[in-house]
């Protein structure tokens, strides 16, 4: 089985390579929902071929190894927050005469993030700068507003007084930021939003484009991993953002749950637990050790991304079992273990390296008065043992570290 595992890891690597987190209002929560629908039955769909082969081997290996190469096609399954079709990110591109037309124009830019010091936005901000480097765009500023609305609000503020042509930012709530967006768009500055837009702004007319990772199709990765590591049954615990609004972060787990009702009836969610920021280790760890101590049972745990997997191992190892773990986003810590065939059998990967480079284009784009589609994704990217190294290299764009190298080696 592992040698089939990898055959299958490789395609998947192969696969995407060949292709290249967020809130809503009311209004945006119900266009949302829908999205949220089609995507499920995309899913499902996807699923389909998948399903019947393994239906007649009885082999939950094979139905999940099949769906989770399926996943490989390049095909994004998200919707836009306003429910737009994805433009994939591979269809995002400058001609050598654009960009010396950009370099003349002497740009410059700031990106203005939610968080920073992790892996995510680490990547981000990397394949950004990569990208306008090539531009010949000056970077003038890098934010991070420590999970904190007033201070993305002071942030855009500070930036704004430096006069950037383009912003790349990701709103912490797109509600209570929204004013200041909206005067840096007044003021001439155009805006490309990373998973969301700020709430009352409309593509094309406030900002450039929202770009985002298939947040559902990652989740519908997950789901088929830890379907494969408990054999396709038995009782699940879940944690997840307890801001609903939160519209990338909740299409994973809604598209956890749509794969499971419609892709494995004997997996059942038993208890999911609420996680707040900024925290979300260490909630994330209470809300598993509560599930546990509830459900002793439960045969897996499935956590929204990767520090909340990281609290979820600790409240497992606390606990004396050995629930499997799965996730999403490729960081350090979860990848290290991984490896090392630990209690976190895989993950759903975002590629923010390549998401960075995508939004910086989509400024050059709007510098250049260029019609940008108003929502762009990139695909997901399913991760195990078998293909992290890989995997880490494609999401970064770097060799693995010593560490995660280490591991890998046994």
């Amino acid at each position: 089985m592992q040698g089939k595992r990898s055959a299958i890891a490789a395609l998947l690597v192969a696969a995407s390579l060949g292709v290249a987190a967020c809130g809503s209002s009311d209004e945006e929560t119900d266009t949302g929902a829908a999205a949220a629908t089609e995507a499920s039955t995309a899913a499902a769909d996807t699923s389909t071929a998948a399903a019947d082969t393994a239906d007649a081997g009885g082999d939950c290996a094979t139905k999940a190894d099949e769906a989770l190469a399926a996943l490989s096609s390049g095909e994004v399954l998200s919707k836009g927050p306003n429910g737009e079709p994805a433009v994939p990110a591979a269809d995002i591109t400058l001609t050598d005469e654009e960009l010396q037309q950009i370099q003349d124009k002497k740009a410059t830019a700031a990106l203005v993030m939610h968080f920073g010091g992790n892996d995510w936005t680490n990547a981000q901000v990397a394949g950004a700068k990569a990208q306008f480097e090539k531009m010949g765009v000056e970077v003038i500023a890098v934010t991070q507003a420590d999970g904190k609305a007033d201070k993305q609000v002071n942030d855009l503020e500070t930036v704004m007084a430096k006069k950037p042509d383009v912003i790349l930012s990701i709103p912490i709530d797109p509600t209570a930021t929204a004013s200041a967006y909206e005067k840096a768009a007044q003021a001439g500055t155009k805006i490309v939003f990373l998973d969301l837009p700020a709430k009352g702004m409309e593509a094309g007319t406030d900002y450039v484009s929202v770009v985002s990772a298939d947040n559902y199709g990652n989740g519908v990765a997950s789901a088929h991993l830890l379907a494969r590591a408990i054999d396709c049954e038995g009782d699940v615990g879940a944690v997840h953002f307890a801001d609903a609004s939160s519209y990338a972060v909740q299409q994973r787990w809604q598209a956890f749950q749509d794969t499971l009702a419609n892709d494995y009836p004997d997996m059942k969610i038993v208890e999911d637990e609420d996680v707040n920021a900024p925290d979300f280790a260490g909630d994330s760890e209470k809300g598993v050790s509560a599930i546990l101590t509830k459900h002793p049972d439960v045969k897996g745990i499935w956590a929204f991304f990767d520090v909340p997997a990281e609290g979820a191992k600790q409240a497992v190892q606390a606990n004396g079992s050995s629930q499997p773990i799965t996730t999403v986003d490729l960081g350090l810590n979860v990848a290290v273990d991984i490896a090392s065939g630990g209690l976190i059998k895989g993950l759903g990967a975002q590629l923010p390296y390549d998401q960075g480079v995508t939004e910086a284009m989509l400024a050059g784009y709007a510098l250049l008065d260029k019609e940008a589609p108003p929502y762009v994704a990139l695909p997901p990217l399913p991760v195990d043992q078998a293909n992290v190294l890989e995997a880490w290299e494609q999401v970064y764009h770097s060799d693995p570290p010593k560490e995660l190298a280490d591991a890998a080696d046994g």
